[in-house]
């Protein structure tokens, strides 16, 4: 009995340094190398429809546990029409909120958006650190900007800006 218990204080310490550690690998400042869709079905990788081949961002991760990410499509030009500012609007991603780390998992309790249906959600990224590289990918879901909505997640690729 004592042994049993002795064994999962251990491990429940040694899982906690663990996901210190990941969260540690995390904070810093992230520079954007890639953004594509990943389809559920097997299809190959490709960049997404908005975003374009060569879009730009950050994403800051701090120690206190505040995360804030911009994302902006490529080949985005100053609007004067109404149309061109939802353009704008459509090739944009913006947020920020407190976050936590559960294992492989951020999740970000937003608090600010440039869409302000993500405001007060909870966002959850599954994350890979490897060296300066980070790999994000997002929750499955229908694509409502591809034919026939096909099943995907977006997969970011950041690498450590200094």
């Amino acid at each position: 009995m004592f042994r049993a218990l002795a064994f999962s204080i251990v491990a429940l310490i040694a899982s906690q340094a663990a996901v210190a550690d990941d969260r540690e690998r995390l904070i810093g400042t992230w520079k954007l190398l890639s953004f594509e869709n990943e389809f559920q079905d097997g299809r190959p990788r490709s960049a997404t429809l908005l975003y374009g081949q060569s879009p730009t961002g950050f994403i800051i991760l701090t120690a206190e546990g505040r995360m804030m990410a911009i994302v902006e499509g490529a080949g985005r030009k100053p609007a004067s029409t109404d149309e061109e500012r939802a353009a704008l609007l459509r090739t944009l991603l913006a947020y920020s909120g407190m976050y936590r780390v559960e294992g492989d998992k951020w999740i970000t309790k937003v608090d600010v958006s440039w869409n302000s249906a993500y405001n007060g959600t909870e966002q959850v990224r599954i994350f890979k650190v490897d060296g300066n590289r980070l790999e994000v990918a997002g929750p499955w879901g229908p694509s409502p900007n591809l034919p026939g909505s096909p099943t995907t997640r977006a997969v970011l690729v950041w690498e450590r800006s200094k």
